[in-house]
């Protein structure tokens, strides 16, 4: 028996993952330098998943001049 079409969750699995697997973790640190290959895989160092995206905001265009009476 299937599932209705509209009882399915259209966005499953879409956003931000917080948890890594060990795996990812791993990969994390040995980009980083912080793991070696003689280094055990329990008690991993904690890792960042996502960092903010540091925008500068945009300066209204200062070409439009204020209107004279």
């Amino acid at each position: 028996m299937s599932i209705h079409s509209s009882l399915k969750s259209s966005g499953t699995g879409v956003g931000q993952r917080n948890v890594w697997t060990r795996v990812e973790r791993i990969a994390a640190l040995k980009k980083a330098g912080r793991w070696n290959e003689s280094d055990g895989v329990t008690g991993l160092p904690k890792v960042r998943t996502s960092f903010k995206v540091v925008t500068k905001k945009k300066k209204k265009e200062e070409k439009e001049e204020p209107k004279k009476k």
